[in-house]
Order: structure tokens, then C-alpha cells, then sequence
């Protein structure tokens, strides 16, 4: 049986959503958005290429690395990186896109959905200079939908207590990780040193 067949009675055992959750959904930035995005040095980016399959993407930078443009744009700079340019391939295809911005030490997040167009940075009439580069495209986000996400699954994480962070050396060094996956005959830097190099790149 098809899976979109079974959701029905599969959906059947949630509650209706209260009229809260519901109307908090809003089409626009507004100030308490903007404060939030101000503050957050963290988002994913979610995209989809042209035949539907997902990517989530993580971006950082200092606080506010994401601009406001307006209450209706973002303009989000596209720093170094691995250069597979997943998401950026598959705005040009498909222009939907969603993120989701964090704040270390908040529990909420924000979700922030609409339609993208990809520039060159001397297309934006702001300062986009980030570690003493210029970013090397620069995504714009026409906002259609933008709402705070409730704290429960941030809570029952545990994400920003320090007793729950995993210790060093509990996981499997990362060097290794990529030697596994690539079935490399030699062995990789070690971590201190991989960090050390993309640091550099910052």
C-alpha cells in the first residue's frame, strides 16, 4: 500500500492543533522575528531539488550573519565551504526554501519559509564582509511564512546544557570517519590539526 495511503489513519491519532499554533503563523518578519534572526549565529537551510528529494544545510557566523533585508526579505551570504553547492544547485531548480534559526541558550526557534532568488554580493546594498571576506554568492529569501516553533524538542534535548555535551574522545575521531566512508588506505590528520586547517578557512 502506497505510503500517502495510509497517513490518513496514521494522522487520525493526533489532536486537532489549538488556534494558537495555528495563528501564529505570520507572512512577514515582524520585530520580534527580526530580534530573534539578530541574535542567532545558526540556522539549517532546507531546499529540494527539481524531482522533490530534500537537503539541510547548516550555516553559521557572528550573530545577525543572516540580514534582514526588509520585512519581507533575507539575504543570507554564502560563505566557504565544501563546495558542493548542494542547496545553491537546487534553489536555481526548485526556488522554495525554508530555515530554521537557532539562539544558543533559547529554547525557541524560528522557521522562516518562501521563495529564493541567488545574486552575486555587489547586487545588495549592504556590507556583507564577514572573517575579512566577501561572501561568494548571496541568497535572497522572499518571506511567505515565518513563525516560532514551541521549545518542546530543544527541552527534551537537553541541547544547550553543558552536562549533556558529549566528551571529547567519546565519538569516533573524524578523521577516521572520513577515511571509513572514502575507503582511504591512509590515515588522515588528526582532529586537532582538520580543525586547525578549516579555521583557517573561516
Amino acid at each position: 500500500m502506497p505510503a500517502d495511503a495510509r497517513a490518513p489513519d496514521v494522522l487520525s491519532g493526533y489532536r486537532t492543533p489549538g488556534g494558537l499554533v495555528l495563528d501564529k503563523v505570520i507572512d512577514r518578519l515582524d520585530p520580534h522575528c527580526r530580534e530573534f534572526i539578530a541574535h542567532s549565529p545558526f540556522a539549517t537551510l532546507a531546499t529540494a531539488d527539481a524531482e522533490g528529494w530534500p537537503d539541510i544545510s547548516p550555516r553559521g557566523g557572528d550573530p545577525g550573519f543572516v540580514h534582514v533585508l526588509d520585512e519581507h526579505r533575507l539575504a543570507l551570504p554564502d560563505r566557504p565551504g565544501n563546495n558542493r553547492v548542494d542547496s545553491l544547485k537546487n534553489v536555481a531548480a526548485n526556488p522554495r526554501a525554508a530555515l530554521m534559526f537557532l539562539v544558543p541558550g533559547v529554547e525557541q526557534t524560528l522557521r522562516v519559509y518562501g521563495t529564493t532568488t541567488l545574486v552575486r554580493h555587489e547586487e545588495i546594498d549592504v556590507d556583507l564582509t564577514e572573517f575579512g571576506r566577501e561572501p561568494l554568492s548571496v541568497l535572497l529569501l522572499d518571506v511567505q511564512r515565518a513563525y516560532f516553533q514551541c521549545p518542546k524538542s530543544v527541552m527534551r534535548s537537553g541541547l544547550w546544557n553543558p552536562a549533556q555535551q558529549v566528551a571529547p574522545g567519546i565519538l569516533t575521531p573524524f578523521g577516521r570517519v572520513l577515511k571509513d566512508h572514502c575507503a582511504l588506505e591512509t590515515d588522515l590528520p588528526d582532529d586537532a590539526t582538520i580543525r586547525a586547517d578549516l579555521a583557517r578557512e573561516l
